[in-house]
């Protein structure tokens, strides 16, 4: 991404160059894969989408810039802060500004905890109130924000439905007053006819509390509808990333256009035909050992010589819109 000298922009977060490799147990020299060379800025109170199958490292991106893992190199930029080799107490100033949603959110939940306990423990952790009624006062609050109420306070996250339990933890990560919000596929484990619910909300506190997402899904087609700008992850890399319409208008590499193929659309002919045409084949490649050259390439339909011996850079295309394809040759 650009740095943000040019046009006076400020960003809220800014990831250069992340990587982040896991051991393989038993194997000495072996790593997963999970994360390389990933680089993307978030502007202050703008959404990215970041999108790709299971297994392409977006959840990973997520979980490193939170701090929950030790980038393996790489940096990351919260607020024109660099927090990427920070550890335990140099990193809890920045939790506060930082919150993260989990996908599941009966896993993510104490279930020996009561709903006001799991909602006041950051509160209190951060150390920002001092008795229980200020707690309970602050946490009465924001259950009212997210469409509970004072009522839940004594019940366990059992006695609620996923959609609720989801609502819960957005309480918990919003009653810290976040800047930056990282959702781990927020409403995947949800009903769809929650899942709108939980968008509506993400989107009101996006524009009362001028919050910055990093929304991280597998599905396209929601991603449209929250994200100002869209990066297509594969394998443990960036493949394009670019405006939010830009990107389902004029989709550049054959990842991307496979990912948007997949879309469900009204009319079941045309779904075919283009599926037939931009279809993504095969499996994806083991991220301990991946292809060398593009790592799109074994699934590719438009695969070239170079795709299996060069990797092809992240270039811009044209205005902001980048993408890592030999297809349009060297870019400058």
């Amino acid at each position: 991404m650009d740095s943000p000298d040019k046009r006076g922009d400020t960003f809220m977060l800014e990831v250069n160059g992340l990587v982040k490799h896991f051991p393989v147990p038993g194997k000495r020299k072996s790593v997963v894969h999970a994360v390389d060379d990933v680089t993307f800025a978030i502007r202050k109170g703008e959404t990215l989408g970041l999108v790709g199958e299971s297994g392409c490292g977006k959840s990973t991106v997520a979980r490193t810039v939170a701090r929950m893992y030790k980038p393996t190199a790489g940096k990351i930029i919260l607020d024109s802060h660099d927090i990427s080799t920070l550890n335990g107490r140099e990193l809890r100033p920045f939790r506060k500004k930082m919150q993260m949603v989990f996908q599941d959110p009966y896993s993510s939940l104490n279930p020996r905890m009561t709903v006001l306990s799991l909602v006041a423990e950051p509160l209190i952790a951060q150390g920002i109130v001092d008795t229980a009624r200020a707690a309970r006062d602050q946490v009465v609050q924001m259950l009212t924000e997210v469409g509970l109420s004072a009522e839940h306070c004594s019940r366990y996250p059992h006695e609620f439905s996923g959609g609720q339990r989801q609502r819960i933890s957005l309480a918990r990560a919003l009653v810290l007053g976040p800047e930056l919000v990282i959702c781990d596929e927020p409403i995947s484990a949800l009903d769809v006819s929650i899942q709108a619910q939980v968008i509506n909300l993400l989107q009101r506190f996006k524009q009362e509390q001028e919050l910055t997402y990093l929304f991280i899904a597998h599905d396209l087609s929601m991603v449209r509808y929250v994200s100002d700008t869209v990066g297509v992850m594969y394998l443990g890399k960036m493949v394009e990333i670019c405006d939010s319409e830009e990107i389902y208008r004029n989709p550049l590499h054959p990842y991307t256009r496979g990912l948007l193929a997949a879309i469900p659309v009204p009319d079941p002919g045309a779904a075919k035909e283009r599926t037939r045409s931009v279809a993504i084949r095969g499996d994806l490649p083991s991220p301990i050992s991946p292809p060398r050259g593009c790592r799109f390439h074994t699934r590719c339909k438009e695969v070239m010589d170079i795709c299996r011996r060069v990797e092809p850079p992240l270039q811009t295309k044209e205005g902001d819109h980048k993408v890592a394809c030999h297809l349009y040759g060297s870019l400058q």
